[in-house]
């Protein structure tokens, strides 16, 4: 760890014993496999997914779309579970698209008739899109911590998590231009509403160019850069550590919010925020918080209770 680098509220990024040991023994996933993924508890309500192909560069396959989708549906029903870390596996953080794999699936489309040909490929790509919105549908706050290459459906994975860390190593690339398609589950939707700049975003997407981690972070596509790896990790679960030590009718209901509003005028947003808060407001949790702030504790005093 780098000396005098500091956590989110300035102190030293290290994360206290009983939660880097402590398992959730409640948590359904200890023992629950994947194919693609890999599961961690780390501490009682944090969750680290890993992708989990490090012989392929973490590339997508088949089952690594529906993998998602169920892991992730998973941990949004998992009451124990209050913030997620996701990384990947070995030397880099994924290449994106498996094309030996998919090619199959992308280019033979069931059916002779072009309108029912054209149904059917609509319906798998409304398929593979899902495997990213459900990062968004999920109430638990997801943190990506990605090292080296984010290539492609990378980029559509990162783009629909809540909270963007990165390696100095690391760099991004939208590519699908460089193999004849339109990125199509995520990337041009999200990215423009996450990166400052619509000109920057547009060239990324024609030229697919790289764009390294200085230039992420002043863009705003991560907000933090980490010196390696394992720094990086350690600060991500720090973060979701200091997230999940929160209120989880706070921390789920602000990212509902949050994604809501990012779609919705303000005046709409409003209002379903205000409908929202009727009932979130009459939570034990806010004189528990209240009780323990009068009394100068922190939030992983308070004994909130599952959601």
């Amino acid at each position: 760890m780098a000396a005098g680098l500091r956590g989110l509220l300035g102190r030293p990024l290290h994360l206290p014993a009983r939660l880097m040991s402590a398992k959730a023994a409640a948590s359904p996933w200890p023992g629950r496999s994947f194919e693609t993924l890999r599961v961690t508890p780390e501490g009682e309500h944090v969750l680290h997914v890993e992708l989990h192909r490090p012989d392929k560069r973490n590339a997508m396959n088949p089952p690594f779309w529906r993998e998602m989708v169920e892991c992730f549906q998973d941990i949004g029903q998992d009451p124990s579970c209050r913030a997620v870390v996701i990384s990947g596996a070995g030397k880099i953080f994924t290449a994106g698209l498996d094309l030996v794999e998919m090619g199959g699936e992308l280019l033979l489309v069931e059916g002779e008739d072009v309108a029912r040909k054209a149904w059917n490929l609509r319906r798998k790509i409304r398929h593979y899109q899902e495997t990213f919105s459900v990062l968004e549908k999920c109430p638990k706050p997801v943190i990506a911590a990605v090292h080296g290459a984010c290539v492609g459906a990378g980029v559509d994975l990162i783009s629909a998590c809540d909270i963007r860390y990165c390696a100095q190593d690391a760099w991004f690339q939208v590519k699908e231009v460089d193999i004849g398609l339109a990125a199509d589950v995520g990337t041009l939707q999200r990215l423009p509403k996450i990166v400052g700049s619509q000109s920057l975003v547009n060239e990324l997407a024609f030229t697919a160019r790289k764009m390294m981690a200085p230039e992420a972070q002043s863009c705003g596509l991560v907000s933090r850069v980490f010196p390696d790896k394992a720094t990086l990790l350690r600060a991500a679960l720090e973060v979701a550590a200091a997230i999940a030590a929160r209120s989880p009718v706070a921390v789920q209901g602000t990212k509902v919010n949050l994604v809501f509003s990012r779609d919705h005028p303000v005046p709409e947003s409003l209002r379903y925020m205000a409908t929202w808060n009727m009932a979130m407001l009459q939570s034990e949790d806010i004189p528990k918080s209240v009780q323990a702030a009068m009394e100068k504790k922190g939030p992983q005093d308070v004994p909130f209770a599952k959601l």
